[in-house]
Formats: C-alpha cells, sequence, structure tokens
C-alpha cells in the first residue's frame, strides 16, 4: 500500500509567519519552517488537524470541497456527522437540524449515527465470539489508523476491520436512493458533512478498501450559517431520525465504548494522548483490556477544527439530546457485507532513513554523530521539531548544521577568541 500524498491540510505561505508553533505540536514531524516559511513533508503528514488548531496566523487550511457541489448530482445526500447536531443553541430535536438541512439544498438526509448504531452492533460480536487480537483498537478515526500504520505496524493486527460509520451511512444511502429513484449510483452524491480534515482524505485516499461512496466532504462550518438560518424557518420537521443514543455518542470520547457494551475499555483523546496509549499497547501494558477507543481530535469528533462550537458545551449540548432521545427504527436494507474491510492495512515506513537497510544503518550512524554536536534543547529555532529530527534532515541532505543557532554562537565566540588573540599577539 502506498505512502498518502494526497492531503486535506495545506499551508498558505502568505500568511505564515514562520513562528514555529505548528512544527512543535506535528506528532509525526511533518513540518519543517525553512526560509522564514513553514513546509508540510506530504509523506509523513497523516492530516489530524493539529498545524490548523495552533496557527495563530491561520496559515494551515483544511482542503474540502463547497456546498456549492451539491450542483453536480441530480440526487444529493446529506450525510451529517453527530457532531452536527450539537453545533446549535436550543435545539433539542435533531429533526429540525436534519429538516433543515434538505431547506438549504439537499434531496436527502440520512444519519452516520444510524451507521454508527450497525458498526456498534458488530464490534459487540466481534468481542463476544470473534478472535481478533485484543485488545482491539476502533478505526473511526482515520488519523488513528494512519499512525498506527506508519509509527506502531505491530498494531496493525489490532485495528478493527471495519469501515467507518461515513462509509458505510454512504454504501446505505446510496443504494437506498438508487432503488428509490431508479438512478444509476454515479448521479447520487453522498455528501458528507464534516468535523475534520481526516474524514476528507480518507475518501480520496482510503485505508482497508478500494473505493470511497462518498462524493464529497463539506465542512460543518461551511454549513453552519446557513442551516441556522434553516432551522429557524422549520415549524413542522420531518421525521428524518433513524438512530438513537447510541450511534449520537459516537460524537465525543467514550461513546464509542459505551456502544461496544465492553466491559474492559478505555478511551482517549487527542493525538498527545492517543500516542502515549499506542506506546503503552505495543508495550504490553494493557493486556486487560478488550477494547480501545481512540480519536484525534481532543473531547472527539466534537473537537474537530472544522466544527463551529467550542467542543466542551457541544459535548454538553449532545448528553442533553442524547438524554431527551428515543431509539429511533434504523432504515431499510443494512449492507452487512459492506461493514468489513476489503483489503489489509500495511505497514507505511516514512520514518525510515533509507529503503536500502546498509545505508539506513551508515545514515543511522552518522545521525547520532551529528546530534551529538547539537544541545539537545529542542528549542525549534532552526526550523526543526528537535535536535534529533534536525539531524536526520542533515542525514539525508535536507539542511546543514549553520541551521542551528548554538553552533552558529560557538563559531563566532571562535572566530572572535581568535581575532583576539591575533590582535594582541601584534
Amino acid at each position: 500500500m502506498s505512502v498518502i500524498t494526497l492531503h486535506s491540510v495545506t499551508l498558505d505561505p502568505t500568511l505564515c509567519m514562520g513562528c514555529t508553533n505548528c512544527v512543535k505540536h506535528c506528532p509525526t514531524e511533518a513540518i519543517r519552517v525553512r526560509n522564514k516559511i513553514a513546509k508540510i513533508i506530504k509523506e509523513r503528514c497523516i492530516d489530524c488537524g493539529e498545524c490548523i488548531r495552533q496557527c495563530p496566523y491561520h496559515a494551515k487550511r483544511a482542503v474540502v470541497d463547497p456546498l456549492t457541489i451539491l450542483k453536480n448530482y441530480e440526487y444529493t445526500i446529506a450525510l451529517p456527522a453527530p457532531t452536527l447536531y450539537a453545533q446549535f443553541q436550543k435545539v433539542r430535536d435533531r429533526n429540525y437540524i436534519l429538516t433543515a438541512l434538505k431547506r438549504i439544498g439537499f434531496d436527502d438526509v440520512f444519519e452516520v449515527s444510524a451507521a454508527a448504531e450497525a458498526i456498534s452492533n458488530a464490534t459487540k460480536d466481534e468481542l463476544r465470539h470473534g478472535n481478533l487480537p485484543r485488545p482491539l483498537i476502533n478505526t473511526a478515526c482515520p488519523t488513528v489508523v494512519r499512525i498506527v500504520r506508519t509509527r506502531f505496524p505491530s498494531l496493525i493486527p489490532n485495528l478493527l476491520p471495519y469501515k467507518s460509520p461515513m462509509e458505510l451511512a454512504a454504501r446505505w444511502a446510496k443504494q437506498n436512493a438508487a432503488k428509490k429513484t431508479g438512478l444509476p449510483m454515479e448521479k447520487i452524491g453522498c455528501i458528507f458533512i464534516s468535523p475534520c480534515p481526516a474524514k476528507a482524505t480518507s475518501t480520496k485516499t482510503p485505508l482497508g478498501f478500494d473505493h470511497s461512496y462518498v462524493d464529497a466532504v463539506v465542512s460543518i462550518a461551511e454549513v453552519y450559517p446557513k442551516l441556522r438560518t434553516a432551522i429557524k424557518m422549520v415549524k413542522a420537521p420531518e421525521q428524518l431520525a433513524h438512530s438513537g443514543p447510541i450511534g449520537m455518542n459516537w460524537a465525543v470520547s467514550g461513546g464509542e465504548c459505551r456502544g461496544a457494551d465492553s466491559m474492559e475499555h478505555l478511551a482517549a483523546d487527542g493525538m498527545e494522548n492517543v500516542i502515549h496509549i499506542l506506546e503503552a499497547v505495543e508495550d504490553e501494558k494493557f493486556s486487560s483490556v478488550d477494547f480501545i477507543e481512540l480519536n484525534a481530535c481532543v473531547g472527539g469528533c466534537v473537537g474537530g477544527v472544522l466544527a463551529v462550537e467550542n467542543p466542551y458545551i457541544a459535548k454538553a449540548r449532545l448528553d442533553k439530546m442524547v438524554r431527551q432521545s428515543r431509539q429511533e427504527p434504523a432504515p431499510e436494507g443494512l449492507p452487512e457485507h459492506e461493514i468489513h474491510w476489503d483489503d489489509k492495512v500495511e505497514f507505511a515506513p516514512i520514518f525510515q532513513l533509507d529503503n536500502d537497510i546498509s545505508a539506513a544503518m551508515q545514515k543511522m550512524a552518522l545521525v547520532a554523530e551529528i546530534e551529538k554536536k547539537f544541545p539537545g534543547m529542542d528549542c525549534g529555532a532552526c526550523g526543526a521539531p528537535s535536535c534529533h529530527a534536525l539531524a536526520e534532515d542533515i542525514a539525508g541532505g535536507f539542511a546543514t548544521e549553520d541551521l542551528c543557532i548554538f553552533l552558529i554562537r560557538e563559531k563566532l565566540q571562535r572566530l572572535l577568541a581568535e581575532k583576539e588573540e591575533e590582535n594582541d599577539s601584534k
């Protein structure tokens, strides 16, 4: 499986000030600052959106589709992430939101939370009767899948081999719409309304299967103003909800665990915590745990960078909506055979120094030798996230030692001392 080079996080160099905030927070060390401009190493980027969250100058942006893409299809279906429900004040019945989606241009709506409930049921079955290695690691967050395949390849067998609720919902919705309208699937557009850029990347370069049934990804931030106005105009909402509390809870950290109904589980959110948990699993510290839910965004999907509302407020709203909701009948025609991955997820060695083992070992020795020259302060002034990363860049021919301000200072001090000695000898 090839390394992903199509991404949904990009940089506007005209806004970048070279501050290194993004460099210090990137979990895969995929960013460098060179000539006062940040550069993203595409092979290392996992589209977690952390750089978007950290950049004070808004130079990092998510690449998603505009709402005008609806014009490209004869029949359009909105696939709202359950995070969308938590963006609006004083909306207790999500049918108002679902009806408003039709008011702003969609022909139909299919809840992603309905697909989430189907996957929760499949997860329960696997936990009770399956033989996959424990602990199982959820795969709904594409960033988690990407960090595992690049940084923790030994844990690939632990990944739950299920498609995301977004993907299952798109397939399910298209099948039902094709029967309803008689249109071929290519004329039916499934548009996911997303809280994060990683979901957009996963539709362009899916892992575990070849083809995505999601035709476009629109951000929650884009539809929010139109929806807010449309909701106020809805007097008698259509009954469009087809899920219940379990599916809606997937928007927050721990929601998938509750749906899996596992006695021994844990949930972690935020990339730093995700990496700590994966390191612990790799060290076999959670052998008694059956299921681990990991989300790249703090708080879960409600903390996505394409959402509008504060994640803690959003969680409180969703909790209230969940308590007041009831289990709705699921849509007909669940494509159960579509839940599982079609392909294996394979190791993507983006951190290796060279494809040739002998050359890689030589570079590793060179990196160690170069790193000894640096102070080990990881200040980031060189434009790399750490002294070790700069040493790797130098060994790879992408940087030079004079980027280190401490080495430059030492060099200047030596020159000054030599000059003083020269003057004293005269």
